[in-house]
C-alpha cells in the first residue's frame, strides 16, 4: 500500500535495512558513539546548541513531559485536534491550564495570544506549529510576543525534516517532534531540544515524573545514554537518515521538496473542483486539507483508492466528510505525489 496520510509514512528500504543490524548493549561504548551522531544530527536539524534529549515514546510522551517539567500554569493555544490535545494533557497532569482557542482552519494569531499573556502570567505557553488536523502551518512569530521569562513549549511532530524551524533564533525552549512523518522513518522514537531555561524551571517543579523528567534525561545524557533501553534498531536508521538529508539531498532541498509537493497537490484540488481549507497562506507544506466543496462521497473515495493500492485520509473528527487529506512528507518524492494525483483524477472524477 502506498501511503499518503499525515503519518506513518513510507520508509526506504535503506532505512529498513538499517534497523537488520546486530544488537548492541544500551550502556556500551559503541551505543554512546551513535547516540552522540544523533543528537548531532538532530540538534544540526532544529540549528539548536541546545541538548537534545532521545525518547523511545510517541510524540504524545514528549507533550505529556513538556507540561509536567514547566510549572504553572500554562497556556494553551488551540486551533486544532492536536493543540486540543495538549490542552487536555496539560489539565490531566493536574496543571492549572487556559485554552486560547481560534477557529478550526484559521491560524494562531499572535496579537490575540499577546493580549492574553498580559492578563495572566503563565510559566509556560505551548503551540502546535503544524496541526495536521486541519492542515494548518502556524505562525512561528508566535514566539516573539512570549515573554523571557515564560517557556514556549512547540510541537513540530508533522513539519520537523520537512519546514525548516531555526529553535534558537525563535527563542523555543522545548521543541518535540517524532521519527513517523517528516522524518521518513517509522514511530517509536520522539525528540525534544531543551533550552537551559526549561532545564531551570523543571528543577523547581514535582512532582515531574520519572521517565518524562527532564533531569533523568539529563542525568543519561552527561554519559551519552538514554534513560532506559532505546529503539536501537530506530536509532540506526535514524543515524543513516540523518546523514541523507544533511549530505546528501540536503536541508534546503528537502524544503524546497516539500514545498513543490504542496503547490502540486493544491493544483489539483481546485483543478478538480475543490478548495483548500486553511486560511490563505498558513497551509501546511507536509499535509494539504481539501475542503470537499463538491460534497463527494469521501468514504467511497478512499476505498476505491486503497483498491488501487493508495491510502489518504478522510477529515480528522468533526471534519471527517467535510474535508480530506492528503500527506506529502518524508521522503516522498514529487513524481510518486503525480502518480497518485493521477490515480485521483479517476477516482473523483467517478465520486457522487
Amino acid at each position: 500500500m502506498n501511503l499518503f496520510i499525515p503519518g506513518p509514512v513510507e520508509v526506504r528500504p535503506e532505512l529498513l535495512e538499517q534497523m537488520s543490524r546486530p544488537m548492541i548493549g544500551h550502556r556500551t561504548e559503541r551505543f554512546s558513539e551513535l547516540y552522540e551522531s544523533v543528537v548531532q544530527g538532530l540538534q544540526r536539524l532544529t540549528h539548536t546548541g541546545n541538548r537534545v534529549f532521545v525518547s523511545t515514546s510517541s510524540s504524545t510522551g514528549l507533550m505529556e513531559g513538556s507540561v509536567r517539567n514547566a510549572g504553572s500554569p500554562v497556556l494553551n493555544l488551540v486551533n486544532g485536534a492536536f493543540g486540543k490535545r495538549w490542552h487536555e494533557i496539560t489539565l490531566k497532569n493536574g496543571v492549572d491550564a487556559d485554552a486560547l482557542e481560534f477557529p478550526v482552519g484559521e491560524p494562531v494569531d499572535p496579537d490575540t495570544v499577546q493580549e492574553m499573556l498580559g492578563e495572566r502570567s503563565y510559566s509556560a505557553v505551548t503551540m502546535v506549529h503544524n496541526e495536521s488536523s486541519t492542515g494548518v502551518l502556524n505562525p512561528l512569530e508566535v514566539a516573539e510576543v512570549v515573554p523571557d521569562d515564560t517557556l514556549f513549549l512547540l510541537d513540530t511532530v508533522s513539519s520537523m525534516g520537512g519546514v525548516d524551524v531555526d529553535v534558537d533564533s525563535l527563542g523555543v525552549d522545548v521543541c518535540l517532534f517524532g521519527t513517523q512523518k517528516c522524518m521518513g522513518l517509522p514511530p517509536g522514537l520522539s525528540f525534544a531540544s531543551l533550552s537551559e531555561d526549561a532545564l531551570d524551571r523543571s528543577e523547581n517543579v514535582e512532582p515531574r515524573g520519572y521517565y518524562f523528567s527532564y533531569g533523568s534525561f539529563c542525568r543519561y545524557d552527561e554519559k551519552r545514554q538514554t534513560i532506559s533501553t532505546p529503539n536501537i534498531p530506530l536509532m540506526y536508521a535514524l543515524d543513516r537518515q540523518l546523514e541523507y538529508i544533511h549530505d546528501e539531498e540536503g536541508m534546503d532541498a528537502r524544503f524546497r521538496r516539500h514545498a513543490r509537493m504542496m503547490d502540486m497537490t493544491h493544483s489539483w484540488a481546485r483543478g478538480n473542483g475543490f478548495d483548500i481549507y486553511p486560511r490563505e497562506g498558513y497551509e501546511s507544506r507536509t499535509v494539504t486539507c481539501i475542503e470537499n466543496t463538491r460534497g463527494v462521497n469521501i468514504d467511497e473515495a478512499i476505498v476505491k483508492l486503497r483498491d488501487r493500492g493508495y491510502l489518504i485520509s478522510n477529515g480528522y473528527g468533526e471534519l471527517k466528510g467535510e474535508t480530506f487529506r492528503v500527506g506529502h512528507m518524508g521522503d516522498r518524492r514529487p513524481e510518486e505525489l503525480e502518480e497518485l494525483l493521477g490515480v485521483m483524477d479517476e477516482v473523483f472524477r467517478e465520486a457522487t
